[in-house]
């Protein structure tokens, strides 16, 4: 019989590792789900049967979100054709025009010829597909339904591709503009403000502070050039370092939930991520501490992911998922009326359905409503830059004139 190593949680928060034997990846989490376990990562090792053959495999590149859906897509029309799975593979292997496709598709090929089923041959590779990618698989492989678990896949993969496109091109006019004034103030300070040095000093008048200090500003990016492209990398990576290193990650998604309005964008966008996936995985037949903690996954805020990892344990513990989800104070009420409906009246995944549509309107109203706001602030901050660097100019102009 197979041994699987398995991790889990005890509580909610302890991490539980061990190995245990059973015939199945399946009857291995239900055993682990037995001794009071959430289990988060089950393996199968090679260790119960000696005369098992050792499958061997190799490293794959990892893939982007298109290239995922790419690979998704035809692989699940292949399938849902009636293709058996290693035809499929064959297929992409031979025909895509993605060489890192084709790589994919002969490693998993090879892997299932030598007799891993591929869900266990998807589950080797979590930094290529993700943990969300090989729980649907093994829960659609296992229910006997994976041409249905890989149509679920690609809509996920679709709107999350969706929601990234949405929210990017949302950000990059600011960016732009920002990057933008940026590098006329830059020139404005090495070329223009030097060029006025001598003009300023034939004034019998001390220059204003304002004047002064972008004109020191001037004469040292011009003396020290090289400095220029070094402070401009270090902004750039260093908000990049912050953005990533979880103690400042942990302070910023804490702080950005208080924005208006960005905390509402923040809010849908990771949970129309959560609704999705845990109607997805429910549909599969997944266990609902297993849905979230699948749509745990997919929330990038720390503080909201820590919110839904206290829900997880309650509903753990015996709590309605409506009921944990509210004490959170994370979701918001309409969401959790739609799952408390669902609840109560057995439609549990026909009312997820519902409020992944709820959620996807209100997001498309709140992209809007920021890029129409974000432009008078762009106009706003352009406006003060060029005041500031106007009055710099001018001031001792004015000042010149005075009797």
């Amino acid at each position: 019989m197979p041994i699987y190593d398995y991790t889990a949680l005890k509580n909610g928060k302890d991490v539980i590792k061990g190995s245990l034997e059973a015939t199945n990846h399946k009857e291995a989490r239900e055993l682990v789900r037995k001794m009071g376990y959430l289990p988060t990562k089950i393996v199968e090792t090679n260790k119960g049967n000696s005369t098992e053959k050792k499958v061997d495999y190799k490293k794959i590149k990892k893939m982007n979100l298109g290239e995922r859906v790419e690979f998704t897509s035809t692989f699940q029309i292949l399938v849902q054709s009636g293709i058996p799975v290693i035809e499929a593979l064959t297929f992409i292997e031979n025909d895509a025009t993605n060489k890192k496709l084709k790589g994919v598709a002969q490693e998993l090929r090879r892997q299932i010829m030598m007799g891993s089923t591929f869900a266990d041959t998807v589950a080797r590779y979590p930094d290529v597909f993700g943990q969300i990618y090989i729980g649907l698989v093994r829960a659609g492989e296992d229910a006997g339904e994976l041409e249905k678990t890989m149509e679920r896949l690609l809509e996920l993969l679709k709107k999350e591709e969706s929601i990234r496109s949405r929210v990017v091109g949302a950000l990059m006019y600011p960016v732009f503009v920002i990057i933008l004034a940026m590098l006329v103030t830059t020139v404005m300070l090495v070329f223009v403000f030097p060029a006025f040095a001598e003009m300023f000093e034939t004034m019998d008048k001390d220059l204003p502070w304002i004047t002064k200090t972008l004109m020191d500003l001037g004469v040292w990016l011009k003396t020290y050039w090289p400095s220029i492209p070094l402070i401009f990398g270090t902004v750039i990576f260093g908000s990049m370092f912050l953005l990533r290193w979880n103690p400042s990650k942990r302070v910023i998604d804490k702080y950005v939930l208080k924005i208006p309005l960005i905390s509402k964008l923040i809010q849908f966008a990771n949970f129309s991520n959560f609704v999705s996936v845990l109607q997805v995985a429910y549909d599969a037949g997944i266990p609902v501490v297993d849905c979230l903690y699948l749509s745990n996954i997919t929330l990038t805020n720390t503080t909201l992911r820590d919110r839904i990892s206290l829900a997880t344990a309650d509903v753990q513990q015996g709590k309605h998922l409506s009921v944990a989800l509210r004490a959170t104070k994370a979701m918001p009420g309409m969401i959790l009326f739609m799952i408390a409906t669902g609840e109560q009246s057995g439609r549990l995944g026909e009312m997820m359905s519902q409020a992944t549509v709820f959620i996807d309107k209100t997001l498309d109203k709140v992209i809007d409503t920021m890029t129409k706001a974000i432009e008078p602030i762009m106009l706003i901050v352009i406006g003060g830059i060029v005041l500031v660097l106007a009055l710099a100019l001018y001031l001792p102009l004015f000042q010149s004139y005075e009797i």
